[in-house]
């Protein structure tokens, strides 16, 4: 079947030419969301996976959970994790907490981009509940405890390669991003109004 059977000759090429753009560019805008799917659903990359609970039920076996935090160079926030490291049951779900603090005098929004390593793990390190899933904003001199709950699938134990990971490091970073429009708007300086302009001036 021939494309723009209507157009003839250079008219037929150029209008095949903006269909082909047209389509390359649908595609590249999708495959950064379809890449991230892909990954959260697979693993793939060291990316965890996301789930509403465990269903796979607990273990005895301990893993060990290690925690980092790095900031862009270009993010002036503070970020670190509460604690380093932490011993869970497999298949129980855990909860650590990251704390970030804005030290500058203007309020930043910032966005998460995690991984897991050892590769082996990524596939049966899953999410419940993440800051990371969200864009964050902190006011001038503000900190938080930003919480991420989780669990390792009890089916780590009888993978080829998972089964012999102890220890898992989950790696957040931190980098800057543009502020919400309502954000930006309320951190815009004021106009004065005519009344409060007059009682300046008359002070």
């Amino acid at each position: 079947m021939k494309l723009f059977p209507n157009l003839q000759g250079p008219e037929r090429t150029r209008a095949q030419l903006v269909g082909v753009v047209f389509i390359m560019g649908s595609l590249a805008w999708a495959s950064v969301p379809l890449y991230d799917w892909f990954c959260r659903v697979t693993g793939f990359g060291g990316t965890p996976l996301v789930a509403e609970a465990n269903d796979n039920g607990i273990l005895d076996q301990t893993i060990t959970m290690r925690f980092d935090a790095t900031v862009d160079s270009n993010m002036p926030w503070e970020f670190e994790p509460e604690v380093r490291t932490m011993d869970v049951r497999i298949g129980e779900t855990g909860l650590a907490f990251y704390r970030a603090h804005n030290p500058t005098d203007r309020p930043i929004a910032g966005t998460a981009s995690y991984n897991v390593a050892p590769y082996a793990a990524s596939g049966f390190f899953t999410k419940i509940d993440c800051f990371c899933f969200e864009l964050q904003v902190l006011e001038p001199g503000q900190t938080v405890m930003m919480p991420v709950s989780f669990y390792v699938d009890p089916e780590i134990v009888d993978d080829r390669e998972g089964q012999y990971v102890h220890t898992i490091t989950l790696s957040y970073a931190f980098y800057e991003t543009d502020l919400p429009e309502e954000e930006t708007a309320r951190a815009e300086p004021q106009a004065l109004t005519p009344t409060a302009a007059q009682a300046i001036e008359q002070n």
